[in-house]
């Protein structure tokens, strides 16, 4: 039986801390999907399609890695749909277990036969996060040191102004 992955987030954007865990659950996978997973009802900065772009174009090097989009869908039902056998969680700290074993409570009581892989940040990547690099673009702060290069191609491209 094959072990299939997936990972899911916003990825707006993916950082180098996604990165990380992706490149490093690639390698215990047959398969690894990597779900962007979006609420209609919030509006991101990047749309999902920019946000798939973005991963295919980071990830295309490792040929187990799928890049797939879900709306207002739990991960669990995703997975049953794709036979994954195991959910892959990043964690940078207690803050984040605290959370995810709350969800791994709930998945784990909807899809029993799913199996949860944390993988914790590395600590040079522990505080990187979507929501914070959002707040450096915002304000026009360079951010290549924390994202892929395509990335920073789309924040130069969607806000009309170069970093370098």
């Amino acid at each position: 039986m094959d072990k299939i992955g997936l990972f899911t987030g916003s990825f707006d954007p993916v950082t180098n801390g996604h990165v990380d865990i992706i490149r490093r659950a690639s390698k215990l996978f047959d398969k690894l999907y990597v779900g962007v997973f979006f609420n209609n009802a919030k509006k991101g900065l990047f749309t999902v399609e920019e946000r798939k772009s973005m991963l295919e174009e980071t990830f295309a090097d490792l040929s187990n890695v799928e890049i797939i989009t879900a709306s207002d869908a739990l991960a669990v039902d995703v997975a049953k749909q794709l036979n994954v056998t195991h959910l892959v969680r990043g964690l940078r700290g207690a803050e984040d277990l605290d959370l995810e074993a709350r969800l791994d409570f709930y998945n784990h009581e909807l899809a029993p036969e799913l199996d949860t892989v944390f993988l914790m940040t590395k600590l040079d990547m522990k505080f990187l996060s979507s929501t914070h690099v959002r707040e450096l673009i915002h304000f026009k702060s360079d951010i290549s040191k924390y994202v892929p290069e395509c990335v920073v191609r789309e924040v130069e491209k969607k806000r009309g102004y170069k970093y370098l």
